[in-house]
């Protein structure tokens, strides 16, 4: 009898720890046979199915952002991944119904506890992976080609002229040697009127060799021009010149003061924003990223703070007053010191957005370091472990106008900026322009300037015999004592 009973209670766990690891498999010796074939059978063919995508894709990685950025492939591969967890974890419940031992013996309660282990170690999993899935086809739905003069709404984009990128393809970008789009940091506050964009970048890519120009422009920008192509310029014919009160952070919200003028565009603030930057720096933009700096805080703190290399002493809740005094707007009287730094979302927010100690052009150094520290700091593990709360970040406070269905070839993009591309920076600061009567037929050849990165320097390297062959490598010797002009590379700077 005790025998028997060993012999039950280990069939037990061992056709339920095999219905675990193989959905159905413990179904083979019992009268659901079918139905485990079936569920072992729809498996493979979805293993393969999957290692087939992975083959073709490229690679897992690859695989996997090409599935990232497309919604509607992310929501049925979500809904097959719940009914297969569903189907699994019923195979396995009913393994463990006909695999119990008859008549009832010793043991039960434990029995009962590993069946329920073994549904949780399907049900944590998979349900995990509905819910990323779920939060990822949200997020790429809601935040692409999706723009409103308050971020957090969701509003379409009525469609710009622009350059067809077609996907899928070898090469999507073979026919475009170069892409430009606009970064928009916006600081719509309830003491604010409509939005005003205080932070603005203009990146440029090179999509052969990845090589990224970032042109900083400064808000306080004057006499911006209006492309004939915009209906401001009828208003405007030679600039925004009406003195300092005129300045390009506040053109979002002429334009939608003035609406009427755009009858069939629902974002004349974004569209108009974009035009005069493209006038600015000479340069054609297409597509852009809108982000409310408001929001910035809440990324930094779902990312878990960022470490910086504060370079100037910068105080937190703090401004200048309309007399010209510096007033604190809190009790703590908090100050960041120079040194290496990790700063949570608000401390983050400030050194980004502070300029009561400093100007605007030192500010827009320090959003460029802030930026790009986040973006060498974000850890894969640390971020997925995260990533609801900062899908949720970026959901309530990142808006763009690139369409979905273009994704792809932008995250191969990516990829030749950081396998093979220099990062530069052309900030027109005031030591390039002077911001208050500025040339613009200068800046665009400053512009053009930049685009073109540093010539490579040949470096000898020793060879097997012993002689030196120059070898190609891109040198960044001259930064930051060269010309400014040149496009100085990020890290010169912060």
């Amino acid at each position: 009898m005790g025998d028997d009973a060993g012999r039950g209670g280990a069939r037990f766990y061992r056709k339920v720890a095999l219905g675990t690891v193989l959905p159905g498999a413990g179904l083979l010796r019992t009268s659901w046979r079918p139905l485990g074939i079936g569920l072992l059978v729809a498996f493979a063919a979805g293993a393969v199915y999957v290692g087939y995508r992975v083959w073709s894709g490229g690679g897992f990685v690859d695989a996997g952002l090409d599935l990232a950025v497309n919604p509607e492939a992310l929501r049925v591969v979500s809904a097959v991944v719940a009914v297969a967890v569903v189907l699994w974890i019923g195979s396995i419940v009913l393994t463990a119904e006909l695999a119990r031992p008859r008549p009832p013996r010793e043991g039960g309660v434990w029995r009962g506890v590993f069946a329920a282990s073994a549904c949780l170690a399907v049900l944590l999993p998979g349900g995990l992976v509905v819910r990323y899935l779920d939060v990822q086809a949200d997020l790429v739905g809601e935040v692409f080609a999706a723009s409103s003069t308050t971020l957090g709404q969701s509003a379409r984009v009525e469609a710009r002229p622009r350059t067809a990128i077609p996907t899928p393809a070898a090469d999507p970008w073979a026919d475009i040697p170069r892409v430009n789009l606009v970064l928009l940091g916006s600081d719509a506050g309830r003491d604010r009127t409509g939005v005003r964009t205080d932070s603005m970048m203009v990146v440029s890519i090179n999509t052969e060799t990845g090589d990224t120009l970032l042109v900083g422009v400064p808000r306080n920008l004057e006499n911006v021009p209006f492309p004939k192509s915009n209906p401001l310029h009828d208003l405007y014919p030679d600039g925004y010149n009406c003195g300092d009160e005129c300045l390009m952070n506040g053109i979002w919200t002429l334009a939608e003061d003035r609406s009427d003028l755009f009858p069939d565009d629902p974002n004349p603030g974004r569209r108009t924003t974009i035009d005069v930057l493209g006038a600015v720096t000479g340069l054609d933009l297409e597509s852009s990223v809108v982000i409310d700096l408001s929001g910035f805080r809440q990324l930094v703190d779902a990312m878990g703070g960022v470490d910086i290399n504060v370079t100037e002493k910068v105080c937190i809740e703090c401004h200048i007053t309309a007399w010209g005094t510096f007033e604190w707007t809190s009790d703590a009287h908090e100050w960041l010191e120079p040194g290496p730094q990790h700063l949570d979302g608000r401390q983050a927010l400030w050194y980004a957005r502070s300029r009561a100690t400093s100007d605007d052009f030192s500010r827009m150094r320090r959003q460029r370091c802030v930026a790009g520290a986040l973006l060498e700091q974000a850890d894969p593990v640390k971020m997925l472990a995260r990533y609801p709360k900062i899908a949720k970040a970026v959901k309530d406070n990142v808006s763009s106008d690139i369409p979905p269905d273009e994704l792809p070839a932008w995250v191969d993009l990516v990829e030749r900026v950081q396998e093979g591309g220099s990062i530069r920076s052309l900030p027109l600061t005031s030591n390039v322009i002077n911001p208050a009567n500025p040339n613009y037929a200068k800046i665009h050849k400053l512009v053009k300037k930049a685009l073109k990165p540093p010539k490579t320097k040949a470096t000898p390297t020793p060879s097997s015999s012993g002689s030196s062959t120059p070898t190609p490598t891109k040198t960044t010797e001259a930064f930051p004592t060269s010309d400014p002009t040149d496009g100085q590379p990020l890290a010169a700077t912060c």
